[in-house]
């Protein structure tokens, strides 16, 4: 007989994957990648590239400059149909700007992937930070505020996954050891809402709270972002935390959290 997994196997289209590698290839670091950084960042052969990419030029996703391929607008559209499909993208974004109104700082709101949170609604403030956060960014979940409390309050079977796979350190101040991390996490759910201070990088301080949907599972995190140059943890903390709680309180009514549902409940899980 068969294992499951075997079964799954069969049951993925491989072209599919495939395209989807060559995709992820193009980032900040290549934006234009030849079709030789392609085949190597993937592993694929160079003639089987060259049938993706010109495949995803036909569909509009690419274009040629000289020997080289970028993405072009049109990759656009696969976050703009997940946001009109995705209830917490489109309900946050109102709560989003409110809430950077009010207390001058800029927000987001992230979901978790793999191991990675991943940014789906942002509103910025004029203050440049060292890292890219806008939507459809995608950053290491252990080394973030957002990330802890996407994972804090996840199934055991996922925070295992996390913790069991390589935690780089970014900075001096990144939390490598999977056991302190797992203490993080434990606190981070403790007090309802986690803050980390240069540990993506030295200058980036966030402080993010959870947000439920209607049957109170946590399904996305609400992020305050600064440069660590301008607040300590405790005073962002002091300046944002208490607007967070409320914005993310009113947001997971939206999403169908019975009203009075307090955004600090705790709830039973993998501690």
């Amino acid at each position: 007989m068969g294992s499951p997994q075997g079964a799954e196997d069969r049951d993925r289209i491989q072209s599919i994957e495939r395209g989807f590698a060559v995709l992820r290839v193009f980032d900040a670091d290549r934006p234009r990648p030849t079709s030789t950084d392609v085949a190597e960042a993937t592993g694929l052969s160079r003639p089987a590239v060259r049938r993706i990419l010109l495949t995803l030029q036909h569909l509009g996703y690419v274009r040629p400059v000289g020997n080289r391929w970028r993405l072009t607008p049109r990759v656009l559209s696969l976050a703009q149909h997940y946001t009109a499909t995705n209830s917490v993208a489109d309900i946050a974004q109102p709560h989003l700007t409110a809430l950077a109104e009010r207390t001058g700082e800029s927000v987001s709101l992230a979901v978790l992937d793999g191991g990675d949170a991943v940014w789906v609604a942002r509103v910025p403030v004029r203050r440049l930070l060292s890292i890219d956060i806008s939507p459809g960014s995608r950053v290491p979940a252990p080394a973030t505020s957002a990330g802890r409390v996407l994972l804090a309050w996840n199934d055991e079977p996922v925070i295992a996954s996390v913790l069991a796979a390589e935690l780089p350190a970014y900075t001096d101040r990144t939390v490598t050891d999977p056991r302190r991390l797992r203490a993080e996490l434990r606190e981070v759910r403790a007090r309802g809402w986690a803050v980390v201070a240069g540990e993506l990088d030295l200058d980036l301080l966030s402080l993010s709270v959870p947000v439920r949907d209607h049957t109170g599972e946590v399904v996305a995190a609400l992020a305050a972002s600064t440069s660590a140059a301008r607040f300590t943890a405790d005073e962002l903390t002091a300046k944002v935390l208490d607007p967070m709680l409320a914005t993310a309180s009113r947001l997971s009514t939206e999403l169908g959290q019975p009203r009075g549902a307090d955004a600090r409940e705790r709830r039973e899980g993998f501690f």
